[in-house]
């Protein structure tokens, strides 16, 4: 059932390329006036127009319809019948046992999905309540859903961005769209049109957009897109257009409801028919079949299922894995395909510089995140900073004092306020020992120049004890035009041509490893106060490359190893370049020699055929946006792939819900993305995707051996009943001999059937889990290697439960159903180890498993050895002669299926699990 609210979407209709308008025809389009805003006619028409700026709610399905909708499932409908047909007979015990087990099944289903998806309001919360307009010339505070179109809107550092908007002026502005683009760096704006032809959405430099956060500068919008015709509206609509679909696990149950369904009928048939023929009471008979029908459904299946995947979802809590909807456990252990974003899931999400570059050397920095500890290290050799050139300490210093960021600790935490850049910037020196808080002390503020995506550089003027000096970073090439010297060897030379060509080799070495450069530049003479900031930017002496990235995270390469080793195919999806992200494929392993690598602009041009031939081979893909990532998806689904989507921004959510399985990031990802999910990873750690999905196909087996045993042992009982009527089984007296009597029958199914499978549904593992392929997510539970096990284990217990029982018919009636009934208890418990045997597993390696055996055990021998319980049931006292009985036969059995089963393994028959 789709429990999410509901997005009003209107159609979408031409809208103008806002991009490549200028700024005055943008608001011409609107008829803004930018000095005075709209006024409040305007306004009105415009709110009747277009509606409020918020993404409208329509209230979804009340918590008791979602209870009730768990009653929707054939395998229910079919205890419920069996319950009502045991409550006409007068079998009111079974009848409410049957009952309590199915309310117990929808009871957990129902805690589990009441917390069902939300992501609608969790994109509503992103917007920003309160914003500040130009209204009939003046500035006004007022709710953000009162925003429309035409709208002039001032933005700075902290604010939301309210709505979609074209910026009509920007004063070193900068917006963070991590979450919509998945463009991990802060995004400068300008209000200068961009260039005709297709612009994706990330490369929109004049375009603000709903949800995204300012963190930088100044600026005034032009608002042009509100409410769900906002890019974030149209997120929010592809969510909400996805119906749920229903997974592997309930398809295959829903096939073994049929299945058994027809084994009710036949049975019900088949047995009344018989007993009339043999001439036994019809009433009695009637009873029988139904008991019959009862013991050939597993009743216990759905509690055990539900019972098995939510003590699952308690087990993965150990490794970092939420499980929002049960079923999801078992649909990602057969996943074939990991679609992964690459910020914050792959990677760090911590800008770090790896490389620093100052004249004839090149050193490598190591560490992790934030913390500042890590090595340098000069041509493989470790360098101890106090050993470190003057011209490296010379570079990191100017990295620290040419910064608007801060490094700070809490609880052995390091975290970064300000620009990511900025802070790996911070990092790197304190590795050195050179704090940005000390040296500000020393060398206090005369004058700042923020960055400016025109002159792509920022400069700070610092009194120091050489007098005023300037401290520059920026793009190399800026840099690079505006020095005319350079540190070299303790020395400052003349910056001649060859050493320009030194300077951009090493440029373009790290660019090619997709490492973000900045270069490092000062100025020191007396007067720079008294300068323009072109004129103080220039005769720079040149210092060195700083070149950083978002590096993997550690464990990363190992985790994508294990994939491939479990025919697992990693697929990267980012919205960052594509140069940065091959270069992080291919250091984690994810990318290997003949695999693609594709834009979004490369994708749109390839038609869904050739994308279908092509998609196994492309192991990531650069610059996309949310229907590129649901095209993806979609692509890999139509070839029967099961697809596990990870992500963490807005951008992420459509695609995490439209996968087979969604897997939310729990420390970065948004709110909309965790609603959107079925697993939410707390740590972010890619690897404990992987051990999640080892968790899955751990369960699903588990269920596998639970449903085997279930069945075997229910249709042996059904074998021993046939097969009595039908050869005509009689006692001493020569009456017609029933193996079981309705009350034993439901024991067995109930009590003695129970425990074990409910231990079995939570049996450890098997070690070899991650060294199969995944299986087909469509293929059903009864491959032949079931099959043939049900038919060999069903075939020899009911065989040697019926020679146990003509053996106690030679004395009476309550001596043969009592060996009949605790030969077929007692094989259960064998039957067990049997099945287990195929799993590689220690047979005490699970003590509830052992205790759940005893109990069985222990509970037959209460009702034989008990004397009122001995008569409510009808058995016999059990003696050391008959106890020799049923060990001979549980001996005879436990052979013999062992040597049937190693039959097609000597005939050259392969049967997998």
């Amino acid at each position: 059932m789709n429990t999410n609210p509901t997005l009003y979407a209107p159609p979408q209709e031409e809208r103008p390329l806002w991009w490549h308008l200028t700024a005055r025809d943008a608001c011409a389009q609107l008829d803004t006036v930018p000095a005075a805003g709209l006024s409040d006619n305007a306004i009105r028409s415009r709110q009747m127009q277009y509606g409020l700026n918020e993404l409208l709610e329509v209230k979804g399905p009340s918590a008791w319809a979602l209870f009730l909708s768990q009653f929707n499932n054939l395998m229910v409908w079919i205890l419920i019948a069996a319950s009502v047909i045991a409550g006409i007979l007068g079998e009111w015990i079974d009848a409410v046992v049957i009952l309590i087990i199915i309310v117990v099944n929808a009871v957990l289903g129902f805690v589990q999905e009441y917390r069902a998806e939300k992501s609608l309001a969790a994109l509503k919360k992103m917007t920003s309540p309160r914003s500040r307009v130009l209204r009939s010339g003046r500035v006004r505070e007022i709710a953000s859903k009162e925003i429309v179109p035409g709208d002039v809107v001032f933005l700075e550092a902290g604010d939301r961005v309210p709505a979609d908007g074209r910026m009509i002026e920007s004063i070193q502005f900068r917006t963070q769209e991590a979450a919509l683009t998945g463009e991990s760096q802060p995004v400068g704006k300008t209000h200068q049109e961009m260039k005709k032809g297709e612009v994706p959405l990330a490369e929109r430099r004049n375009m603000a957009f709903m949800g995204t956060v300012a963190v930088y500068g100044k600026g005034i919008m032009l608002a042009t897109e509100t409410g769900p015709r906002t890019e974030l509206g149209r997120i929010a609509g592809m969510l909400q257009s996805q119906p749920d679909e229903k997974t592997p696990l309930q398809i295959r149950l829903e096939s073994l409801g049929k299945r058994l369904a027809a084994i009710f009928l036949v049975v019900v048939a088949l047995v009344f028919l018989l007993g009339l023929l043999r001439g036994q009471p019809w009433i009695e008979m009637l009873l029988m079949a139904v008991s019959l029908a009862v013991a050939a459904i597993p009743e216990g299946l759905p509690a055990v299922v539900t019972i098995s995947l939510a003590l699952g979802v308690r087990r993965m809590v150990r490794y970092n894995a939420l499980i929002r909807r049960l079923p999801s456990v078992e649909t990602l252990g057969c996943a074939t395909v990991i679609c992964s974003d690459k910020t914050g899931t792959l990677t760090q999400n911590e800008m770090m510089v790896r490389k620093i570059w100052i004249p004839k050397q090149e050193y490598e920095v190591t560490g992790n995140g934030y913390e500042p500890k890590g090595e340098f290290r000069l041509g493989g050799g470790l360098v101890a900073p106090e050993a470190l050139s003057g011209e490296l300490k010379r570079a990191l210093k100017i990295g620290a004092l040419c910064n608007g960021a801060r490094l700070t600790e809490s609880e052995n935490t390091w975290t970064i306020l300000g620009d990511p850049t900025e802070g790996a910037l911070l990092v790197a020196a304190g590795k050195a020992g050179i704090w940005r808080d000390v040296l500000e002390e020393e060398n206090p503020v005369l004058e700042e120049f923020p960055f400016d995506s025109e002159r792509k550089c920022m400069s700070i003027l610092r009194r120091t004890h050489h007098g005023e000096e300037l401290f520059v970073k920026g793009a190399p090439d800026v840099l690079l035009a505006r020095s005319v010297k350079w540190h070299r060897g303790g020395k400052i030379m003349p910056l001649d041509d060859t050493a320009k060509a030194e300077i951009q080799e090493a440029n373009r070495r790290a660019a090619s490893q997709a490492l973000r450069v900045l270069a490092v530049a000062s100025r020191s003479e007396p007067g720079l106060k008294g300068k323009s900031m072109n004129e103080m930017e220039n005769n720079l002496t040149f210092a060195g490359l700083l070149a950083m990235m978002d590096p993997p995270r550690p464990e990363v390469k190992q985790a994508i190893q294990t994939c491939r080793e479990s025919g697992i195919k990693p697929v990267m999806i980012t919205g960052d370049h594509k140069e940065t992200a091959l270069a992080v494929a291919k250091e984690i392993g994810l990318w290997v020699e003949g695999d693609q690598a594709l834009s979004g602009a490369e994708l749109d041009k390839m038609t869904d055929e050739k994308l279908s031939a092509a998609i196994g081979n492309i192991s990531v893909y650069a610059r996309v946006s949310a229907e590129h990532k649901m095209r993806i998806v979609d692509t890999w689904r139509s070839r029967d792939a099961i697809v596990a989507m990870t992500g963490d921004g807005v951008n992420d959510a459509p695609a995490v819900k439209r996968a087979d399985i969604g897997v939310a990031m729990g420390r970065t990802g948004t709110d909309v993305t965790k609603e959107a999910s079925d697993m939410v990873i707390t740590d972010d750690n890619f690897a404990s995707i992987v051990k999640a999905i080892e968790q899955g196909r751990g369960i699903y087996d588990n269920i596998v051996k639970f449903v085997k045993f279930l069945l075997a042992f229910n249709l042996a009982e059904v074998l021993v009943l046939g097969a009595a009527l039908l050869i005509g089984l009689k006692d001493a007296q020569g009456n017609v001999l029933v193996p079981l009597t309705a009350v034993q029958i439901l024991w067995m199914n109930l009590v003695t059937d129970g425990l074990p499978a409910v231990a079995l549904g939570v049996d450890t593992f098997d070690p070899r889990a991650m060294k199969r392929s995944p299986r087909k997510a469509k293929a059903s539970m009864f491959t032949p290697k079931f099959i043939y096990d049900l038919a060999v284990i069903s075939t020899v217990a009911s065989t040697f439960a019926l020679v146990a029982c003509h053996w106690g018919a030679l004395r009476d009636v309550a001596t043969a159903q009592t060996l009949t009934l605790t030969t077929l208890v007692v094989l259960e418990c064998a039957g067990v180890a049997i099945i287990r045997k195929d799993y590689h597993i220690p047979f005490f390696s699970n003590p509830w498993l052992l205790l759940a055996l005893a109990s069985s055990l222990l509970l037959q021998m209460l009702i034989i050895y008990c004397p009122p319980l001995r008569a409510i049931f009808g058995l016999a006292y059990m003696d050391t002669y008959d106890w020799m009985v049923v060990s001979a036969a549980l001996a005879a059995a436990w052979v013999l299926i062992s040597v049937l089963r190693k039959v097609p393994q000597w005939l050259g028959i392969k049967l997998d699990l």
